[in-house]
C-alpha cells in the first residue's frame, strides 16, 4: 500500500489545528491579556494572530475540499476572541475530517487552479499540497505559535508539534 495525499494532508491538518488550539487554551490558563495578544504581530506588515489562525483555516479546508473535488467551506473571518477562533479551528478540522479519504484517491494528478487578481496558477495535486498548501499552512501555525511566545505565553516545541 503505498502513502496517500489523504495521509500527507488530513492528518497532518488536524494536529497541527488540535495543537494550535491548545495553545490558545494554554495562553489563556496562563493568564495572558488576550486583547493584546489578539492585537499582537511580529512586524508591522504582518498579519496579526487572528489573521494566522484563519489563513491556517483558509490552507487546510481549501485544500481538502480542492483536492477533494468538493466545495470549499465559507468562514466569514470576523473573529475578535480565542473562543471564537477555536470554533473555527473546530468547524475546520470537523470539515477535514468529514471529506471521505477516498475522495482523495487520484488526487495527486489531479489539476489546481487558483485564481488570484494578478493571474491564475495551475498546480497538479501533488505539487499544490507540498509545494504550495503546506509551507503556507505551517508558515502561518508558526506564526500564531511564534506571537504567543512572543508575548509570553509558556509555550515550547512540544506544544507546537503536539500530541504523537
Amino acid at each position: 500500500m503505498s502513502f496517500t495525499i489523504h495521509q500527507a494532508s488530513a492528518p497532518v491538518f488536524v494536529r497541527a489545528l488540535t495543537s494550535l488550539s491548545a495553545i490558545l487554551d494554554k495562553a489563556l490558563a496562563g493568564g495572558a491579556d488576550e486583547a493584546a495578544l489578539l492585537a499582537a504581530r511580529l512586524a508591522p506588515d504582518m498579519h496579526p494572530l487572528p489573521r494566522q489562525i484563519q489563513m491556517a483555516s483558509d490552507s487546510a479546508k481549501g485544500a481538502i475540499a480542492r483536492l477533494a473535488g468538493v466545495e470549499v467551506p465559507a468562514m466569514a473571518d470576523d473573529e475578535t476572541t480565542f473562543a471564537e477562533l477555536k470554533e473555527r479551528i473546530a468547524r475546520t478540522i470537523a470539515f477535514v475530517n468529514s471529506v471521505d479519504a477516498a475522495k482523495l484517491d487520484g488526487a495527486e494528478g489531479r489539476e489546481v487552479v487558483l485564481k488570484f487578481p494578478q493571474g491564475e496558477m495551475k498546480f497538479t495535486g501533488a505539487d499544490y499540497l507540498t509545494g504550495f498548501v503546506l509551507p503556507n499552512f505551517f508558515f502561518h501555525v508558526s506564526m500564531a505559535y511564534a506571537l504567543l511566545r512572543a508575548n509570553g505565553v509558556a509555550i515550547g516545541k512540544m506544544d507546537f508539534i503536539g500530541k504523537i
